[in-house]
Formats: C-alpha cells, sequence, structure tokens
C-alpha cells in the first residue's frame, strides 16, 4: 500500500516536472529574460563593470547588513549541489550542449535578477530586530496590492527552501562524508544540525556574517582547482568549445539532442543561479545598499548570476569536460563524475578535496536557504512562537535528510521551485514598469556625474505604495 502511494506521488511529481520543465518554464525564463534585456538596453553588459564596483564597494562598514554580506548570503544559496552534480547530471542527461543554454539562461537571467532586487530594495520594510526584509512576498502585497500572491510565494518558498533544498543539501554532505571516510552519516547528520542551530538561532545578522567567511575563501579555492585543470589541458579547449557550441544546436549528436540539451541546460542552470525564481531577492532586501538606491542591489544581484553560473558552474565544466572522463565508460554521473574527474587530474587528494567543498558550500547553502525562509515566515506571521517552531522544524528536517534517500525530494523541490518562479515573473512583469523608472532615474544620475540617491518623492505613485520610510524623506 505504503509503495504503490509513493509510486503514484512519484509519478505525479514527475508530470508536473515535465509540464512545468519541458512546456512552460523553458520559455517563460527565455522569454522574460529576453524582454528585461532588451527593455535595459543590455544593461547587464553595458554596466557590468560598474555592478563589479558596486560589489567591491558594497564592503563598506555600514549600520545593519553590507551589500557585500548580502552578496555573500545570496551566493551561499546559490553555490551548492546544482553548481557540482547539477551541472555533471545537466552534462551526462544533455550533452555538452546544455553547457551553452546554462550560460545563455543565465545571461538572460542576470537581467531578471536586476528587476526582481530592484523591486525587493524599493518595497523593503524595517524588521523588529531593526534588520531590512523584503522580497517578492513584500512587493506584491505593497506593490500590487495582493497579499494572497504573497501568501502563495510565502508558502512555496517556505517548502523549497526551508525544507526541500535543505533537506538535498544535507544528504549531499553526509553522503560525501560518508563516501570519502566511511562516517557514520547519523553522527555527521547530527554535527550539521548543531552547527546550523548554533547559526539560525543568531537570525539573519549571523547568517550574513558566517556567508561572508565560508563563501568568498571557497569560491576561490575551488576556482584554482578548475584553473589548475584548465592548465594541465589548455591544448583540449578549443576542441571542447567546439563540442559545446555543435552539441548544443543539434549539429553533432550528443545525448538528448538540441531540445534534452536545452532542457538540461536551463533547468539546472536555474536551480543553480535563481534567476527570476524570487529566492535571492529576499536577502537582497536586507542589505543597506551603497549608493544608497534601490537599483544598486540591483547591480549586485546581477553580478551574483554571473559568478554563480558562469564562473562556479563553468569551472565544474570544464574540470568535466577537459578531464575526459566523458569517453570512458557509462556508469558515473552526478556528484561522482566530478570526483572521478578531480581524481584523474590531480590524484586521490581531490577526493578529500571535494568532500570538503561540498560540505562547506552545501552548509552555507543551508544557512542561506534558511535565510530566504524566516524573511517569509515574518510576511506571514510576527508571532516569535510561530518562528522558534519553523526554526526546529527546519532542524528537524535537516536530520531527517541527512539519513535519508531523497530522490522524491529532489523532485519535489523542482515542482516548488517551478512554481514559485511562475509567481514571481508574473509579479514582476507586473511591476515592470515600476522598475524601468527606478532603474532609469538611478542611470539619469549617474549620467549626469551625481552619487545616485532615491528619493520616492519624485514617484508620488510609488511613495504611496511604501510602507517603510526608507526612501519616503519624510524626517
Amino acid at each position: 500500500m505504503l509503495g504503490s502511494l509513493r509510486g503514484a506521488v512519484d509519478a505525479a511529481i514527475g508530470v508536473a516536472n515535465g509540464l512545468l520543465w519541458g512546456k512552460l518554464l523553458i520559455y517563460v525564463l527565455v522569454l522574460t529574460g529576453l524582454y528585461f534585456t532588451l527593455r535595459l538596453g543590455c544593461i547587464q553588459l553595458r554596466l557590468f563593470f560598474h555592478g563589479v564596483q558596486l560589489v567591491r564597494a558594497g564592503r563598506e562598514k555600514v549600520n545593519g547588513i553590507s551589500s557585500f554580506q548580502v552578496f555573500c548570503t545570496s551566493m551561499a544559496a546559490r553555490v551548492g549541489t546544482g553548481n557540482m552534480a547539477g551541472v555533471a547530471v545537466a552534462i551526462t542527461v544533455g550533452g555538452a550542449g546544455s553547457i551553452f543554454w546554462m550560460w545563455l539562461i543565465a545571461l538572460l537571467g542576470m537581467a531578471t535578477a536586476f528587476v526582481e532586487s530592484t523591486l525587493a530594495q524599493l518595497y523593503k520594510i524595517r524588521g523588529v530586530d531593526g534588520t531590512y526584509r523584503g522580497g517578492p512576498a513584500y512587493y506584491m502585497e505593497q506593490g500590487l496590492g495582493m497579499r494572497w500572491m504573497g501568501i502563495l510565494f510565502s508558502i512555496l518558498l517556505i517548502i523549497a527552501f526551508g525544507f526541500a533544498f535543505n533537506s538535498v543539501q544535507a544528504n549531499t554532505i553526509t553522503d560525501a562524508l560518508n563516501n570519502a571516510f566511511g562516517f557514520n552519516k547519523t553522527i555527521v547528520g547530527i554535527i550539521i544540525v548543531a552547527f546550523t542551530g548554533y547559526i539560525i538561532m543568531g537570525g539573519l545578522r549571523k547568517v550574513a556574517r558566517v556567508s561572508e567567511i565560508i563563501v568568498p575563501f571557497m569560491a576561490v579555492l575551488y576556482l584554482l582547482i578548475a584553473l589548475t585543470v584548465v592548465v594541465l589541458n589548455i591544448e583540449k579547449i578549443p576542441t571542447v568549445l567546439v563540442l559545446i557550441f555543435d552539441s548544443a544546436f543539434g549539429i553533432r549528436e550528443a545525448t538528448g539532442g538540441m531540445m534534452g540539451a536545452l532542457m538540461a541546460g536551463v533547468a539546472r542552470g536555474l536551480f543553480s543561479n535563481e534567476a527570476g525564481m524570487g529566492s535571492a531577492a529576499n536577502v537582497a532586501a536586507s542589505a543597506t545598499p551603497n549608493p544608497h538606491h534601490p537599483a544598486s542591489q540591483g547591480f549586485v544581484q546581477m553580478i551574483g548570476v554571473f559568478v554563480d553560473t558562469l564562473v562556479i558552474c563553468t569551472a565544474s565544466a570544464a574540470i568535466i569536460m577537459l578531464s575526459g572522463v566523458l569517453d570512458a565508460p557509462a556508469g558515473e554521473r552526478g556528484i561522482g563524475l566530478l570526483q572521478l574527474a578531480l581524481t584523474n587530474e590531480i590524484g586521490p587528494w581531490a577526493t578529500y578535496f571535494l568532500a570538503f567543498a561540498i560540505i562547506m558550500f552545501c552548509f552555507s547553502s543551508i544557512i542561506a536557504n534558511y535565510s530566504y525562509a524566516e524573511t517569509n515566515i515574518m510576511f506571514l506571521t510576527k508571532s516569535r512562537r510561530v518562528m522558534v517552531t519553523f526554526r526546529f522544524a527546519v532542524l528537524a528536517i535537516v536530520m531527517t535528510g541527512s539519513v535519508a534517500s531523497l530522490q522524491t525530494v529532489w523532485n519535489f523541490a523542482d515542482v516548488s521551485m517551478g512554481l514559485m518562479a511562475l509567481v514571481n515573473i508574473a509579479a514582476i512583469l507586473m511591476l515592470s514598469g515600476v522598475a524601468f523608472a527606478v532603474i532609469k532615474d538611478y542611470e539619469g544620475q549617474m549620467k549626469a556625474g551625481k552619487k545616485p540617491d532615491f528619493d520616492a518623492n519624485k514617484f508620488p505613485k510609488i511613495h504611496a505604495q511604501l510602507s517603510c520610510n526608507t526612501w519616503k524623506r519624510e524626517e
């Protein structure tokens, strides 16, 4: 009975995933990203280096959470299994061409991330703890006057990020340590829960401080390893690039053909960089931006999408494709394929390095995912009791994920993520006029030689919608 019920659930989730990722989201995401790219005049290319400058400027000390801390927190959520196991799965399922489509969705997604993060900053509120809170639920309520839509989004995000994704990340950590060192999964799970509990009980500020330490260190270390593999195989790069582009358009026979490559690349690309999903926008709203303008955080999160997919995911793809493991007999896929590639290139110690990288990336994802969910719990209720209960529920799901086989949970996470993206994209399209006006104001001040500084009084309709006096200048 239980087996047949689980089979029915798996089948239903499979149908939903097929509809979302095979029929709907691919087109919605690409067209939305293309629309924002064109309407903003390819801002992700025109002002790319300005965005990089703002990430660096975000390190300045501020009263609250800095832009750089928020950048690191959003990167903590983005960089995880999707950048390693996800890339490997995309290549084995969709062929080398999936990497091209992953790049494309990231380039278009940079514009989408810009818009949603700008809106999140604009419609943020100040929480009882003094930190800013915001995100899609908040701009749905204030900007659209649709609290019901914000509630729907919040529930989907809490399910996906508070529970499903965190169980998957915990499972990945225990698998890595069990495979590399033979550690008992239950003991590892208890340790993960202890560290997670210590950090999340300290709230968003502690999550931001920890992310600011872990993310830059691990990203640089992982990129150095990838660069080593590239240098060792420098002569293979032209061949690999030709394979990627040929496979992307079905010119050369590849696993799954062009549509297989496109579906795998888009699905894994979104899972990794989260552009359009509305998740990173939750933490984008928490920043005290520099310059003091909502669009400045749009630039910062735009660079986050670039670093996640076009840098870190590409590093994983380079390790796999340059190592020659794709020519080996079929068998390994996912994280095992990446492990085999690193072992072939830099020796047996790569197994331990990869285990360490997975632990750091996945653990930082757990605490960042929690921070997203916490913001949406606060949107639904101000009850302290509910928040404490939720924190213990997250720890329980982390423990469950540490010891259980979670393929069904992974598939369910894809469904939740897809529905979240649809709700969020509908909202940002409806609010696109507001976003364009705010971004135009930023660029106008830049061109006039001023440091952008937003004043909502110049936009009466926006001014009337805002709950927080941050942008109102009424004092």
